[in-house]
């Protein structure tokens, strides 16, 4: 419920930029607004707010954004014997999703010989969870992390009019790893582990942070490739 009062919120706000920028008699934009979609190790979306040219000095566009994807969480088996118990009952479902926070520095470039392309970089902060359910098997359980990160990428705008462009995009964002948690179980990338479980296949050793993070897909590198729009207001 806050998520979709949030959304409509931010939906309102546009709206209403939007209208504004429609009867300004300003012909240079300061600001734009950006949607796309598409490839980030899964289905992603993204919307974003430019600042154009803060700098006057300087070629270079400032960019805030947010995204979500629908990720790939990993081994239900795995993440069940590492976080929980050993058991293997119940059908398993699995879900996770990831929201990334952006800023990014749009370096305006001739590289590609295209009117208006942009090396893009900046640093990264995500929000990751992964879910595992067991249907009939009374386990339905949470793992999450929180990680910091950088990216990279280029992207290229098409004029489709006055305010409106045309965007394409690819890039690479980097996370670096961090605690997983889980039920009442984390495991820490210096295996600082809280209640590690015990591994009933390996002479009962404790699992490490490698275990988990294999079994856990949380962001680590993040391929994008992504269309969309942008508006000048």
């Amino acid at each position: 419920m806050n998520l979709l009062k949030t959304t409509l919120s931010l939906a309102f706000i546009c709206i209403t930029i939007f209208s504004f920028s429609q009867n300004t008699t300003t012909n240079e934009s300061k600001f734009a607004l950006g949607f796309s979609t598409g490839y980030n190790r899964g289905l992603g979306f993204q919307a974003n707010f430019t600042s154009l040219n803060p700098i006057e000095s300087l070629p270079v566009h400032l960019r805030v954004g947010i995204g979500y994807t629908s990720l790939d969480p990993g081994s239900s088996a795995d993440a069940r014997r590492i976080f929980i118990n050993n058991a293997t009952n119940g059908v398993p479902e699995e879900k996770g999703k990831a929201f990334d926070y952006r800023l990014d520095f749009m370096w305006k470039t001739s590289l590609l010989n295209l009117e208006e392309s942009y090396i893009v970089f900046g640093p990264r902060y995500s929000s990751f969870r992964a879910n595992f359910k067991y249907v009939g098997g009374n386990e339905d359980f949470d793992v999450t992390s929180k990680q910091f990160g950088f990216g990279i990428g280029a992207e290229t705008h098409f004029k489709i009019s006055e305010r409106l462009n045309l965007v394409a995009l690819a890039g690479l964002d980097y996370f670096f790893n961090n605690t997983l948690k889980g039920h009442d179980t984390s495991y820490s990338p210096d295996n600082d582990n809280v209640n590690p479980r015990n591994d009933n296949q390996n002479n009962d050793e404790e699992f490490t942070f490698s275990d988990a993070n294999e079994a856990i897909k949380q962001p680590n590198l993040m391929p994008r490739i992504m269309l969309g729009v942008v508006y000048k207001l």
